[in-house]
């Protein structure tokens, strides 16, 4: 079942609200606990609330506080976005989200309104928005003044555009559809073509009601004074007219439900225009608007006063006539939490032209399984987080060290140690302008466990020749230190390689950590973090040239710590041949490690789908799969993908993450006793927090196993 949808327009005045109000209302019959949240809200005064979040809140009766239901502003977000801060914008998007999704059965999200100055910013923001909230997309096209075939090849751009931007699309609705756009488009074979019709498209035709602004919705928009003609201000508004001209003139301009504008001192205006209404000759006009802040004369308003019964609105501005009609054209028909008749029509409106209980099932029992990078690292910190491991650092006076550091505090993934010398960190850190306060820093030939570290160590390794004065320097080298802290039990975990080698990063590891008791060899995965899926690659880093019996280890490791990750084990045994289609010394040994993988997760327990040979296309592309290997069920589908030496792995990684813009995390190391991870030296500070969460993750996992 899925537990969200969002909504989103293409422009403004699309009539996104109603829509809204709709699927509420839907989605209520079948979800008890419904939460509704908007990730990004419009820039308001100081003391108002966004207009559809009080909506929907107070008119369904939702116990959800205000400030849960939104992050930020969309100017706070085009500020974070144009400083290079748009991970910040999506870490409190996440964290909002996930607070609702915590303790609702559903979170109902709508997008922006588009009122902002740059359309294509907006449409970028919300369809990113969803694709990392993992959200099915509900598409709103309007058709509000435009042609038939202008609806359809914008609806068709809309979608094609979301769709290629990674959103799973539930279904759209063109709402505002004019008047003949159905009966127009049901013989139009060019414009029906333009459309997927797997994918549900509703049409609701435009309503006055609601896409109009009535007039007590231009009285508060603009703050007026009502002089006269209470009794008529739900009375709507089709268009606005600014008389400035001779009365024979102007009245040839009056329309139906016409907003009168004009000064206060034009009062041949405003008689004549009260007049056309009581006339037969003329269209009913919706209202005056007396502008300027000029008062009408005192033989005006007597003429009026005696006037049984005001036949329409009459309201007073401060505001110019040119200030006002710019300020009423952003005005548009809003329906208010209170307008239980707008409401109504509204709900009854949405019920008449959408197949309710198609889109209901489609909704409710549809879960996108798409997956981001930024979903995927939100769900390893949060995972980190909920469990806080202890993970040393032995490049303790690295800038990037020292920059991640503080954000893994600040975000709390992890428990943190610092090798290095204490006053160098300290001074490094505030000339930074970083805090790292809740990190102990220990240099290590100052520790008062350095001794014992160095009788360990010479115990350990004297079967190796090693004595005491070269233990003694080696347990001086910072990653040396931190190693024997993870073997010791004095941290969980450790990270480093951002100046030093791999070599230099993992030899500590395997003279005292060791391996696993049924591992024979140290290897490591990739994560790759595409931008609708995450996958594991190994081994791209440690294993040059691994045998048989070696590379099934690799299988099996890889799949095991993918689980870790919550990556759903389907192993692909990669080669240049699938099946039994090629031949050679490579591809039998990959045919031998598969056999050798099967027996060794029988005599394990362990049971996930592994495959192979299988190359590379077949086990990603599931059209390519149907041809190649049409019976199997890794073919296509597969998470895991094992590589037969590291000059392939290592290239095709590199090779996959550059032309396909994937996130790569690791080289995550696994078959030790315990984690100790290797960073690649042009690694990013971000590089460095994902890889101490993914560390913390294996740290709980071997405590799980212990």
């Amino acid at each position: 079942m899925s537990n969200n949808l969002y909504v989103t327009a293409a422009e403004e005045r699309s009539g996104k609200s109603a829509i809204v109000l709709g699927v509420m209302q839907m989605i209520l019959k079948e979800v008890g606990r419904i939460a509704f949240f908007r990730p990004i809200i419009n820039d308001h005064v100081f003391g108002r609330v966004d207009h559809d979040l009080n909506l929907i809140l107070k008119y369904f009766d939702l116990q959800v506080p205000y400030e849960h239901t939104h992050a930020c502003t969309l100017s706070q977000a085009r500020q974070l976005i144009t400083s290079g801060q748009e991970e910040l914008l999506f870490e409190k998007i996440l964290n909002k989200y996930k607070e609702l999704e915590r303790e609702y059965d559903f979170v109902l999200c709508e997008g922006t309104d588009f009122r902002g100055k740059d359309v294509n910013f907006e449409f970028d923001l919300n369809a990113d928005i969803a694709v990392n909230l993992g959200a099915p997309v509900l598409a709103v096209a309007s058709g509000r003044n435009k042609t038939t075939d202008e609806i359809c090849a914008y609806t068709a751009i809309t979608i094609d555009t979301l769709e290629e931007k990674g959103v799973d699309l539930a279904g759209c609705i063109i709402n505002r559809a004019p008047k003949g756009f159905l009966e127009e488009t049901a013989g139009n074979i060019k414009c029906m073509a333009q459309f997927d019709r797997s994918l549900p498209l509703y049409v609701i035709p435009e309503h006055k009601a609601l896409g109009n602004p009535s007039v007590d919705d231009v009285k508060r928009w603009m703050g007026a004074e009502v002089l006269y003609g209470e009794s008529n201000m739900l009375t709507l508004v089709d268009s606005y007219l600014v008389a400035a001209m001779q009365i024979g003139n102007f009245l040839e301009y009056i329309k139906p439900e016409s907003l009168i504008i004009t000064p206060g001192d034009r009062s041949d205006i405003i008689i004549a225009s009260l007049a056309s209404r009581i006339s037969s000759a003329y269209p009913n006009i919706a209202g005056i608007m007396i502008t300027g802040g000029i008062d009408l004369r005192p033989s005006v308003r007597k003429l009026i006063q005696g006037w049984t019964g005001i036949p329409v609105p009459v309201l007073f501005v401060e505001s110019h006539t040119y200030d006002t009609i710019q300020s009423v054209n952003e005005l548009y028909g809003r329906i208010e939490a209170t307008d239980d008749k707008r409401i109504a029509t509204a709900l009854g409106w949405f019920n008449k032209h959408v197949n309710i209980k198609e889109l209901r099932e489609r909704v409710v029992s549809r879960r996108s399984n798409k997956i981001t990078p930024r979903m995927f690292e939100y769900s390893l910190v949060e995972k980190a987080s909920s469990d806080r491991q202890h993970i040393v650092l032995p490049e303790g006076l690295g800038q990037r060290m020292l920059q991640a550091a503080d954000i893994i505090l600040r975000r709390g993934i992890a428990d943190l140690t610092l090798l290095g010398r204490k006053d160098e960190i300290a001074t490094k850190a505030a000339k930074l302008g970083i805090n790292i306060e809740g990190a102990t820093v220990i240099d290590p030939v100052e520790s008062n466990r350095y001794e014992e570290f160095v009788e360990t160590y010479f115990e350990i390794r004297k079967h190796k020749g090693i004595v005491r004065d070269v233990a003694r320097d080696r347990m001086s080298d910072p990653t040396y230190f931190g190693t024997m802290m993870v073997h010791k039990g004095l941290a969980d975990g450790m990270v480093s390689g951002s100046v030093t080698t791999t070599a230099q990063t993992i030899r500590p590891a395997f003279e005292f950590v060791k391996t696993k008791p049924h591992v024979s060899v140290v290897s490591s995965i990739f994560i790759m973090c595409f931008q609708s899926r995450v996958l594991a690659f190994g081994d791209c880093a440690v294993v040059p040239n691994p045998d048989a019996r070696q590379l099934a280890e690799i299988a099996l490791s890889s799949a095991e710590t993918a689980r870790i990750f919550n990556i759903e084990p389907r192993v692909a045994m990669l080669s240049y041949s699938t099946g039994i289609s090629g031949s050679g010394q490579d591809v039998e040994k990959v045919v031998e490690a598969t056999a050798i993988a099967r027996q060794l997760m029988e005599e394990r327990g362990l049971d996930f789908p592994l495959e192979g040979p299988l190359q590379y296309d077949a086990a990603f592309d599931l059209e390519v799969a149907k041809v190649k290997s049409p019976e199997s069920v890794v073919a296509g589908r597969a998470t895991v993908f094992v590589f037969p030496d590291l000059n392939t792995g290592n290239n095709t990684y590199k090779a996959v993450q550059r032309a396909a813009n994937a996130v790569a995390m690791g080289p995550v190391l696994q078959g030790l006793n315990k984690p100790v991870n290797d960073l690649s030296r042009g690694c990013t500070v971000l590089d460095i927090v994902d890889t101490v969460a993914l560390t913390a993750l294996q740290a709980q996992e071997a405590k799980k196993n212990k």
